[in-house]
């Protein structure tokens, strides 16, 4: 008979248990950093402060960590004109900030036995696993159906930047780098735990610009989640954690990029720039340097996370594809199901 998983119901974790937890998605070549400590604890102490949590533990005869599966008892609104929720069991983390590539962090021996644990979890309450990565489809509980999907593009960064992307594409980028150059703009890679806390403020002030500049100009990136990304600033290690590509232009900062950096991979979460400089595409290059950056400092994968912008596959990036789950229990989940089924005919 299996061991039970240890259950924690605060964020505030052992530091051992943290630096281990952390390893197993460094060393799960599909591991995500939102399916991380650093994510998953920053964000149940700001974001999802008072919700309630568990994170069961499962360890091996040598008392290591072997798998840990992050769970929340949430509310899910069957319609945005409906102000209350549905009570589901959801994944710890994955809920307002746009988390990608959502899941447990399991060692492979341990899958079978998460799996089980799981779908014992979920007997009487609605499961709801949003934005979860196509690596965990073995631990889904028999009877859990898919109901969004969204594309994730990324570049394989093995072959070099300058084989990413069309020759005319390179070429584009070429010429505007070296126009941004003649007018003094340069760029640098700031790593983890190399940014001031004032970047995140800078950052936000420049997306809002972009944002009002473009079409709609609304965002979820506000105000509202800048002490989630401060606390990630804060734990940030010197090879773990928040990282930004810069533009400055006579000492002034005209753009600013935003990502996660661990193992050999990068997420691009977030950019702004300075619409001024949109004829002499800032943006692209913005987002060429990070390539460029990232490619020398090791990083193999460079991830755009949700949405298929076409810019991101002028780079070249080609798509993996998050989906969501839901396991319907009850009348509650049953009107989720129908919720889903909707959106989709329609």
């Amino acid at each position: 008979m299996k061991d039970a998983p240890e259950i924690l119901r605060t964020p505030g974790l052992d530091g051992e248990l943290v630096r281990e937890w952390r390893q197993l998605i460094v060393d799960d070549p599909d591991g995500s950093w939102f399916a991380g400590p650093d994510w998953v604890l920053a964000w149940w102490r700001t974001l999802g402060a008072g919700q309630r949590g568990e994170i069961a533990v499962w360890r091996g005869a040598d008392g290591r960590v072997e798998a840990v599966v992050p769970l929340a008892l949430a509310r899910l609104r069957p319609h945005h004109r409906v102000p209350l929720g549905l009570p589901v069991l959801t994944l710890l983390g994955a809920g307002p900030g746009a988390a990608d590539h959502c899941g447990p962090a399991v060692r492979p021996h341990r899958r079978a036995e998460v799996a089980a644990w799981l779908a014992a979890r979920a007997r009487r309450r609605t499961l709801w696993l949003p934005a979860l990565d196509p690596a965990h489809g073995d631990l889904l509980p028999p009877g859990t159906r898919p109901v969004t999907r969204s594309a994730c593009p990324r570049l394989d960064l093995t072959a070099g930047p300058d084989r990413l992307g069309s020759r005319d594409f390179r070429a584009a980028n070429r010429r505007a780098h070296r126009r941004l150059a003649a007018a003094g703009v340069t760029f640098d890679w700031l790593p983890p735990a190399a940014a001031p806390p004032t970047l995140l403020d800078e950052l936000l002030r420049l997306h809002q610009l972009r944002r009002q500049a473009a079409a709609g100009g609304v965002s979820s990136f506000d105000a509202g989640r800048l002490p989630l990304h401060r606390a990630l600033l804060e734990a940030a290690l010197p090879d773990c954690g928040p990282a930004f590509q810069v533009a400055r232009h006579e000492g002034e900062l005209i753009g600013v990029l935003y990502g996660f950096r661990w193992a050999d991979r990068f997420a691009y979460y977030q950019i702004g720039w300075d619409q001024r400089w949109a004829a002499e595409s800032l943006g692209t290059a913005l987002i060429d340097a990070a390539v460029r950056s990232c490619a020398t400092e090791g990083v193999r994968v460079f991830d755009f996370l949700r949405g298929d912008e076409p810019y991101k596959y002028r780079f070249g990036a080609q798509d993996r594809t998050d989906t969501s789950h839901l396991l319907p229990r009850g009348a509650g989940g049953a009107l989720l199901g129908l919720k889903y089924r909707l959106l989709r005919a329609g």
